[in-house]
């Protein structure tokens, strides 16, 4: 869907600024209720005297660690406690605890909200989606390219594909001045590995530290492609871009329950956040709620026909505003 940028779409960013004004009480009590369930996961998974206990609570733990992230990513926004220098230094602790340091986080994370359905934007921070004519311009070294970017293992292995590599060891040997930290991240990172099977074995190694580690970056991987690659989202020209538009016609509604509600901070109200990244997790469904033009947005679910289905779309076409399959594209003669 194309539109114009009209008074309407900036009226309505506008109209999101009330909730964009957090509550301080409401925020530290989300810190702390969520270090406590991830303190309680890591216990359960490391010290559970029955090894299925054990799994369950680094799957806890994987769910935990979601909503850790998105506690920073919301303080990174400056949706969460934005004037308190402790809470600061401790999210850019937990940056590189989780492998995702402040600095290429940031840089990487805003150049994705400026550029969300932007067909000719540079993909930094974001997944790349070609249309249908640059896959048939493209030669088969660059197709492969972009198939290995957006295939489904790419996705699972998340906590080496995008963690690891794209928001630590690249940044890092790219620009060593500027994103030092992510080599900090790590070499963090190896250590606790290190530590971790050296003091209490591989199997609290597996269940409490690798395991809900991969698990976690699976699921907010796939969380994070799927949220901006569904049926009928709007890429969009130059020309008609706005930030309204973009946020609604390109950014989907996650429908979850109440319990997922909670591991993934609402993460699911995308089009909101989109809209407006200062609004505080915890408010989104409440924006929602009150302005009527974020009643309507493009649904998806974590079901396993929309999970298919969402894998299953790969390129971009203009001529049909929706994203289609490889083999729906007919390759331009001699590629």
């Amino acid at each position: 869907m194309e539109r114009t940028a009209t008074p309407s779409s900036k009226d309505l960013i506008a109209r999101t600024r009330p909730f964009a004004a957090q509550d301080t009480a409401r925020s530290l009590r989300a810190l702390g209720t969520t270090y406590l369930a991830l303190a309680g996961a890591v216990v359960l998974a490391a010290a559970a005297p029955w090894w299925p206990l054990r799994i369950a609570g680094g799957l806890i733990e994987a769910l935990v660690l979601i909503r850790c992230f998105i506690l920073f990513h919301d303080a990174m926004h400056g949706a969460l406690l934005p004037t308190s220098r402790w809470a600061k230094a401790l999210f850019h602790v937990q940056g590189l605890l989780t492998l995702t340091p402040a600095r290429i986080w940031n840089d990487t994370h805003n150049h994705h909200h400026a550029n969300t359905a932007r067909i000719a934007a540079d993909s930094a921070g974001t997944f790349v989606t070609w249309s249908t004519d640059r896959w048939r311009q493209a030669s088969r070294a660059e197709r492969l390219g972009y198939v290995v970017e957006r295939h489904p293992v790419t996705l699972a292995l998340g906590y080496v594909t995008a963690f690891l590599y794209s928001l630590c060891l690249q940044p890092f040997v790219k620009n060593p001045k500027r994103y030092w930290t992510s080599g900090l991240a790590l070499g963090v990172h190896l250590a606790l590995s290190a530590a971790v099977w050296h003091f209490f074995g591989l199997g609290v190694y597996l269940t409490a530290f690798v395991g809900p580690l991969f698990a976690a970056y699976a699921l907010g991987t796939y969380l994070f492609y799927a949220q901006h690659n569904f049926d009928d989202v709007a890429i969009l020209p130059e020309s008609a871009w706005n930030h309204a538009d973009a946020a609604l016609e390109a950014s989907s509604y996650m429908r979850f329950g109440p319990v997922m509600e909670w591991f993934t901070g609402n993460i699911g109200y995308h089009h909101v956040h989109h809209l407006n990244p200062r609004i505080p997790f915890y408010r989104l469904p409440e924006a929602m709620e009150a302005i009527p033009e974020l009643q309507g947005p493009h649904v998806t679910t974590l079901s396993v026909k929309d999970i298919v289905g969402c894998l299953r779309l790969n390129l971009w076409d203009p001529s049909l505003n929706r994203m289609v399959r490889y083999r729906d594209v007919q390759a331009a003669p001699g590629v």
